[in-house]
């Protein structure tokens, strides 16, 4: 019996409350079950109980078998001597004969949960728990109600927002602080889509956006410090490619002006394989570069406009002439090389723009930047992949980005990990 169960029929009181008593014969009456503590310590803080007609205010630790308490070494750990109820699945003191005491010696009131709790309950956990479909509630997800699966929705995509932003705040902290130098490594990164999204990373690590910006009013200069630094022009042969000579020539005299040449990265990094030839990391760098040269600041871009169609416009850019017809060094297209499609500004805009936003609220305490990253989610199409086509098919209708990026939380941060008892959803389908 895991004690996530117990937390869950705890939590909200499901299980039989006609004489309650611990297993000592003890009368408890439950004012409040206290709330769930995520972090060290007890697993239930601010409870409020009546033992014996004494109201009791303190933490509540759950385990599956009351010797746990013992096995934990809570005895000795001075944590746990707030704890007012000692609450198990099975108590095993008569197997064992060792009562459980906290560190001052006080005797610990134990209530015994599995003799309360209908069978029907574990049941349908244990269906769940089990259960080898991807989303495990999957054959029941249709007799789950609209109201219940979008309030789950809402706090999946709550969760992303806030986990995202810590990510971004760590970011942040990296930069010394700086949201503009924030901005462009996430972009960077994001631009990397995936398979090339670190490669992209150490780029803008190596080639700082302050030194960038210096040269925003010459395209060519800001493209040679990238594929410079990028490590990609080594190989090329520059005596038959007027383009990459020039490249090469700029970059020489920008890496020793700003030291950049111990940071060139080797060309062997990037990766080609099984790519469409538009998320070529030549090509992406190209549109990175048209994006600096064209913006004096780029969070002011993602920042400043509630208007996705504005932002979607504004990042799908069209690279300098040589990459209209290239995507590689020396090698002309046979066809006119496509912008930046408005796919990949829809993925800048999810991947780049809503966590820096979720991050600036909290680094601000202005929580209008979250309304403003929920309100470009909600204008964004859907992100369409195999998982989101999956949850189409079990009816939970996926309309907007908010919509399927809530369902990626939910898949990956509830489903694969079976936290069904954190899910509104599988809570609702226990509780019957």
């Amino acid at each position: 019996m895991p004690e996530s169960f117990l937390y869950f029929i705890w939590q909200y009181q499901y299980f039989s409350r006609i004489n309650l008593t611990t297993t000592d014969g003890e009368r408890i009456q439950v004012i409040h079950p206290g709330f769930r503590n995520h972090n060290a310590g007890p697993d239930f803080t601010n409870a409020r109980l009546l033992i014996s007609d004494v109201e009791w205010v303190g933490t509540v630790e759950m385990h599956t078998r009351t010797s746990d308490w013992l096995v934990h070494r809570h005895q000795y750990d001075q944590a746990y001597d707030n704890v007012i109820l000692h609450i198990v699945w099975q108590d095993d003191t008569p197997i064992t004969g060792r009562r459980v005491e906290r560190m001052n010696g006080t005797p610990l009131p134990t209530l015994e949960l599995s003799g309360r709790t209908e069978p029907v309950l574990l049941e349908r956990y244990q269906l769940l728990a089990t259960s080898a479909d991807s989303i495990p509630c999957a054959g029941h997800f249709r007799s789950v109600s609209p109201l219940r699966i979008t309030s789950m929705l809402d706090k999946a995509m709550l969760q992303r927002l806030e986990r995202k932003a810590v990510i971004v705040r760590d970011l942040f902290d990296s930069t010394g602080g700086d949201w503009e130098e924030t901005a462009y490594r996430l972009l960077a990164v994001t631009m990397g889509f995936k398979i090339n999204a670190d490669p992209m990373g150490q780029l803008s690590r190596s080639v700082p956006l302050k030194v960038l910006l210096k040269h925003r009013d010459n395209l060519v200069q800001v493209e040679s410090l990238l594929f410079g630094a990028a490590g990609l022009m080594d190989e090329v042969e520059k005596q038959s490619d007027k383009y990459t000579g020039i490249l090469e020539r700029e970059y020489r005299f920008l890496a020793a002006k700003y030291s950049l040449t111990d940071k060139q990265m080797p060309a062997h990094i990037w990766k080609w394989g099984r790519l469409r030839p538009a998320n070529f990391p030549t090509l992406r760098m190209a549109q990175l570069a048209c994006l600096i040269t064209r913006n004096a600041s780029l969070f002011s871009l993602f920042a400043g406009t509630t208007d996705a169609e504005m932002l979607l416009e504004a990042l799908q850019v069209t690279p300098s002439a040589y990459w209209q017809s290239h995507y590689r060094f020396g090698k002309k297209s046979e066809k006119t090389v496509p912008t930046l499609g408005k796919s990949s500004a829809v993925s800048i805009i999810v991947n780049t723009v809503v966590p820096l936003l979720a991050a600036y609220a909290h680094h601000r305490g202005q929580p209008a930047y979250i309304d403003r990253a929920v309100s470009l989610l909600e204008q964004l199409p859907p992100e369409k992949n195999n998982l989101t086509e999956n949850w189409n098919t079990l009816g939970l209708g996926i309309r907007t980005a908010f919509d399927s990026q809530a369902a990626i939380e939910l898949y990956n941060e509830f489903c694969t990990v079976k936290k069904c008892l954190n899910c509104q959803i599988g809570a609702g389908l226990l509780k019957g």
